[in-house]
């Protein structure tokens, strides 16, 4: 009985990898969308994309930062820039894609491009400082999204949005967690909008990778200037050592956890993009397997105190 249960259970789990190992045929004829290519995920992904022979169309930015990957790419990888809060530059830059498309199909659309900043506790942002990343975590993408899925639902084809796993977990104020939590939503409701004409929606979740969207010294700067601009009374109940403790608990969870091989998370977003059988969610990072994504399941007192439990205490 033992033997039979374990050969099932064998068969099931080789089944199971091989569905996952199988790749879609033609890689060459297909083109992918990628925002945010300037750095991080985005810039790797559109390399190795590029590398497997397909046609990227990468939204950077910057000039620095389209330049840079060109010289780093074949001739088949076209660069266009891209202000994703911007919705004249988004218009813009759709145009350009069906230009440059003609009568050939998109493929794939990845949601990449994003901010952090500004972000710290709650009482000391604006209504601006929470705008600004909704703008171009959530609006952007959507935004983005909208203008091209014609072009997807016509191909059959997939839409990658790079979520987080604080859009399962809040760690943190400000507008980011709230934006990512707005991703899950949006891809979400695509998914199963989308699912009678033949196209995938998979979401990515990494957990913490130190890219240019989390570089701790810009971080830093930004939280002083957030703190400067407080109002006093605000600054008072708080503290100094509130916040000195916030920005050194900040530091330390990226110095622990933050992985600097990007690896795990373009793996995913290339297969969302390349595999027969896509997964609807992917969590990239131990961090996210093992800690966050288990979180957000447990009894919500437990996730508080766990959450918090180094968190500082105010002054007054």
């Amino acid at each position: 009985m033992w033997l039979s249960l374990l050969a099932l259970l064998l068969f099931i789990f080789l089944y199971k990898w091989y569905r996952q190992n199988l790749k879609i045929e033609n890689l060459s004829d297909k083109y992918v969308l990628v925002t945010g290519c300037d750095s991080g995920f985005g810039n790797q992904l559109a390399k190795n994309l590029d590398k497997l022979g397909m046609r990227v169309l990468a939204t950077c930015l910057t000039e620095q930062g389209a330049e840079n990957l060109k010289k780093e790419t074949s001739s088949r990888l076209q660069t266009v820039i891209l202000d994703i809060a911007n919705s004249t530059s988004v218009q813009s830059a759709a145009k350009w894609v069906f230009d440059v498309l003609g009568e050939r199909d998109l493929w794939g659309l990845v949601n990449n491009a994003g901010t952090g900043m500004p972000g710290a506790p709650n009482e000391w942002l604006s209504r601006e400082d929470f705008a600004r990343v909704l703008n171009v975590n959530l609006l952007g993408p959507i935004d983005v999204t909208l203008r091209l899925l014609p072009l997807i639902r016509k191909s059959k084809g997939r839409i990658v949005n790079v979520s987080s796993i604080v859009g399962r977990v809040t760690i943190c104020g400000g507008g980011y967690c709230i934006s990512k939590f707005g991703v899950e939503a949006f891809s979400d409701s695509l998914r199963r909008e989308m699912k009678p004409f033949g196209v995938q929606v998979s979401i990515i979740e990494p957990g913490y990778f130190y890219t240019g969207l989390n570089n701790m010294q810009f971080m830093k700067d930004v939280l002083r200037t957030i703190w400067k601009n407080v109002h006093p009374e605000v600054r008072y109940s708080y503290g100094q050592k509130y916040f000195e403790h916030y920005v050194h608990d900040l530091e330390s969870t990226f110095i622990s956890l933050a992985n600097t091989d990007l690896t795990p998370v373009t793996d995913c977003m290339e297969h969302a993009l390349t595999a027969v059988y896509p997964k609807t969610r992917y969590s990239a990072g131990w961090d996210a397997k093992l800690f966050f994504i288990p979180l957000s399941y447990v009894p919500t007192a437990l996730a508080d105190y766990l959450l918090t439990r180094t968190a500082p205490t105010p002054a007054h």
